[in-house]
């Protein structure tokens, strides 16, 4: 893997995809330099690699060392045209490319395996890391999240193969290429970008086409490929599970072999769902199933994946979900391992657009919960939009148990609820906060 610059600039750097790809090129020999809008855990770890960070967006705070025209400009798709130093470095005439561009760059010429999916993409990049490292395949992984017991997104043991996310956000999964790819869902989602739920499944008809050898997708999607799926006719099939303490036990066909009494120690249906999808992808590249299936053991979790966490007689599901059908997916899973405990919810919606585009949805899916405590939205790239606000969905939340806090009021809240099982559910800034609840309340 060659990189066609020496010093790069990252606007945007404390995302996750941007931080694996700044990762990458300092692992690669070159200089990384990066700006964002806040400091954050993400940030300090790339500040301790030797990445010089800026957090002020003005002209005269990007580091002399990337003033060279030569310096590549790499930036996410969530800053906004109006970002100051991205408008100097186009007006100038650098090398400008969004995030999407400069990974498609670095998988030509690789084996790319991706993953794709409007859920699940980032668990399942994990188990199929995970599974790739367990048989010493020399591979990149390019990960959208962490590892339970990992400060890194990026897995390297060397270049055969790239692992990466393929992001349907602003389109930017259509600038690869991989030669193998699994989707895992195409409910509609981002249609701000698509506008309608057509376009939006229309993109991932794209993306299936741009495959070049195996294409592995989940039953019932309209696609042509292998297909996987839990207790349904699929050529991976997980079949007769079984609930047990910290996860599942069950029965697994490949379209070659049977494997019986599997177990995984994962919470949630549709983690069962996302490794299948991962061991379908590694069976196709070579690697045999039983090898997968024995690296399960080891298996560490996802970071705020379904993170199972222990506060006095309470239990704390921490997960990613902002968008209804994960909200539900929690739901049923805290349903069916906590069926007589009361529950909690403590979510924070993620951009005016999404909130606005499923209102109904979410309104639907958080009446389903004992108590309902809702956080302000977290706008990320996006400006208001008029009546649409976590204070209007509280009031149209027909629940006796409901209300409105302050990010900062988490752990107050939690101390005056009688709820036996909190779910922290959001995709934006209530991670940070999680990290100071753990000391606060003493979270194990």
């Amino acid at each position: 893997m060659k990189l066609l610059k020496t010093t790069y600039y990252f606007i945007g750097i404390g995302g996750v995809g941007m931080s694996a790809l700044a990762r990458l090129c300092v692992l690669r020999g070159a200089h990384v330099f990066g700006y964002d809008r806040v400091q954050s855990k993400v940030t300090l770890e790339l500040e301790k690699i030797g990445i010089t960070i800026v957090y002020d967006e003005r002209l005269e705070a990007i580091p002399p060392s990337v003033l060279d025209k030569q310096t590549g400009i790499v930036y996410t798709a969530a800053i906004p045209n109006t970002h100051p130093q991205l408008n100097y470095f186009i007006k100038e005439g650098f090398s400008v490319k969004k995030r999407a561009l400069f990974l498609a760059e670095l998988c030509e010429g690789k084996t790319t395996l991706a993953v794709g999916g409007t859920h699940g993409k980032t668990t399942t990049t994990a188990f199929l890391t995970h599974m790739c490292a367990y048989a010493d395949l020399p591979f990149t992984s390019l990960m959208g999240g962490f590892f339970s017991n990992d400060s890194s997104n990026l897995i390297r043991t060397g270049d055969t193969y790239m692992i990466v996310e393929a992001d349907e956000y602003d389109r930017s999964f259509l600038n690869l290429y991989p030669t193998i790819a699994g989707v895992t869902s195409i409910d509609a989602d981002h249609l701000d970008i698509y506008q309608t739920p057509q376009s939006f499944q229309e993109a991932f008809s794209i993306f299936a086409s741009q495959v070049s050898q195996k294409l592995i997708v989940a039953h019932g999607l309209p696609f042509d490929g292998l297909t996987y799926g839990v207790e349904v006719a699929a050529d991976y099939r997980i079949e007769k599970v079984q609930k047990i303490d910290d996860g599942y036990l069950f029965n697994l066909f490949t379209p070659n072999e049977e494997f019986v009494g599997v177990k995984l120690n994962q919470l949630g249906v549709h983690n069962l769902s996302n490794m299948l999808c991962a061991l379908a992808i590694v069976d196709q590249v070579g690697v045999s199933p039983k090898k997968a299936l024995s690296s399960l053991e080891t298996f560490p979790g996802v970071y705020r994946r379904m993170n199972v966490l222990r506060w006095k007689n309470a239990w704390i599901i921490d997960d990613y979900a902002h968008h209804p059908t994960e909200i539900n997916t929690v739901f049923e899973t805290l349903n069916s391992f906590y069926p007589e405990q009361k529950n909690c919810v403590v979510f924070q919606p993620h951009l005016f657009s999404r909130t606005q585009d499923f209102y109904t949805e979410f309104i639907e899916v958080l009446s389903q919960f004992d108590e309902i405590v809702l956080l302000n939205i977290y706008p990320a790239r996006e400006k208001p939009i008029e009546g649409i606000s976590s204070q209007n969905m509280l009031n149209d939340l027909n629940h006796p148990n409901k209300k409105l806090i302050e990010k900062s009021k988490i752990a107050e809240a939690m101390e005056e609820s009688d709820a036996q099982v909190f779910a922290l559910l959001g995709a934006g800034d209530i991670g940070e906060q999680i990290h100071l609840l753990k000391a606060k309340l003493e979270i194990l």
